[in-house]
């Protein structure tokens, strides 16, 4: 809950169980789970935020070269984070001690290059995809970090309207339980689903009602719901997938 500084947690059926972080959290942005914690990147703080699930705060891990308003963060099977360094114009990967592991940098449109990346999710091979936000496109690196594709619009460009596989900005990104990745296509009001590889499967969304945008954050469970956090209408969706009669 961003602008609230703080985190909420709802059971499946939205009923509120308990909310923390507000003591310490400036600006929360794109956060992972793994095993027992949570991982919770400060746009504001500098840092990755690192909580029990039941919200006892365990410590804050911030790079030994400094982040710049971190926007989103995944945990690899090592324990270590990959972290989108979205002013820093680069992901790149810490242990716990805040020692920089990898660094994938540089503001550009080629491969390898961003343009303020927001979100970054992990493969179950150890692989990993990168939100490149204004680069409106999608970034997919290999197990030992070496780059294998990429798509979006055409030379990093803004696409608006029901364009398959085209962004306008991308704001976040996840892994289904099935290895489909699934896109937040911020200023398009849609949710895009592609295979592993990146080829487009479909699209879903829904207009604001109010002035805004819809798709701000996107997050898969293990039953292959898909969870979309709605910018312009403060609050947060389920979506399931529909079954087909052919």
């Amino acid at each position: 809950d961003a602008r609230n500084a703080r985190i909420q947690v709802f059971d499946k059926q939205g009923q509120f169980r308990r909310a923390f972080g507000a003591d310490v959290l400036g600006r929360p942005m794109n956060l992972d789970i793994a095993g027992d914690r949570i991982y919770v990147p400060d746009y504001f703080q500098d840092v990755v935020h690192v909580f029990t699930l039941e919200g006892s705060y365990i410590r804050g891990v911030k790079s030994d070269d400094g982040l710049s308003s971190p926007g989103g963060v995944a945990v690899r099977s090592d324990g270590s984070l990959l972290v989108a360094d979205t002013y820093g114009q680069r992901i790149v990967q810490l242990s716990l001690d805040g020692r920089v592991l990898a660094s994938w940098s540089g503001a550009g449109i080629g491969a390898r290059e961003f343009n303020y990346p927001t979100d970054v999710a992990v493969r179950p091979d150890g692989g990993f995809y990168v939100a490149d936000g204004y680069n409106d496109r999608v970034q997919q690196f290999d197990p030992a970090g070496d780059f294998l594709r990429k798509w979006g619009g055409p030379f990093a460009m803004n696409i608006f309207g029901p364009f398959k596989g085209w962004f306008a900005t991308v704001t976040s990104v996840a892994v289904g339980p099935g290895g489909n990745v699934y896109v937040a296509d911020f200023y398009n009001d849609r949710i895009q689903k592609f295979t592993a590889e990146g080829q487009f499967l479909t699209a879903f969304g829904s207009p604001p009602d109010h002035s805004g945008h819809t798709a701000m954050a996107v997050a898969v469970d293990r039953s292959g719901a898909v969870w979309r956090v709605n910018l312009a209408e403060n609050r947060v969706e389920e979506w399931r997938p529909v079954a087909r009669l052919d």
